[in-house]
């Protein structure tokens, strides 16, 4: 694996399941990720696709942002755009950066560009304690919060309600990019 934060991604996989002191078979119990595949991801065999990073860190109690950003956390209060870590999904082109200095605080923010056609569906336990707004910043998106349907242009900000399974699909011809804002829910 050649990409750095790849590689570092890897290794924060494994040390969160680690502190968690779950074994590989736990955690794929409790994602619904096959422990081959987890221990493909843990050794940098495979970069893992943005689903499968949603249903990890789900199972481990941390937000998709915070693992990413734990991946490349220096501490700072400050981080520089050009300092900011980005992952890309290697399904589907999915790019998410991430904008705030220190994961894992009372807020995260994560500037997210959707490729034309693309669509990244996560599971409710990817939402069960955290709390999310998008607001758009370019393009259009279709939002599936389960049975419903949000239709998302520029400006537009949602609140997403209660975890069920969710869908961000990009139904046009051109990128779409959104910021959400992740808070971690009380209790």
């Amino acid at each position: 694996m050649t990409d750095p934060l790849a590689s570092s991604l890897a290794a924060t996989l494994r040390s969160a399941r680690l502190d968690r002191e779950l074994s590989v078979s736990a955690l794929a119990e409790r994602s619904g990720v096959s422990r081959a595949m987890i221990g493909k991801v843990e050794r940098g065999e495979a970069q893992p696709t943005a689903v499968l990073l949603g249903r990890l860190s789900g199972a481990l109690g941390l937000t998709l942002s915070e693992l990413v950003a734990r991946a490349e956390q220096d501490g700072h209060r400050l981080v520089r755009g050009p300092a900011q870590p980005v992952w890309t999904d290697p399904e589907t082109g999915y790019r998410r950066r991430a904008v705030s200095p220190n994961p894992g605080g009372p807020l995260d923010l994560v500037e997210v560009e959707l490729p034309e056609g693309a669509q990244v569906a996560y599971p409710p336990d990817a939402y069960r304690f955290i709390r999310q707004q998008i607001w758009m910043l370019e393009g259009r998106l279709r939002f599936r919060e389960g049975d419903v349907e949000h239709e998302l242009a520029a400006g537009d900000c949602l609140e997403l309600g209660s975890p069920v399974p969710c869908a961000f699909v990009n139904p046009t011809r051109r990128p779409c990019r959104y910021l959400v804002a992740v808070a971690k829910r009380a209790g």
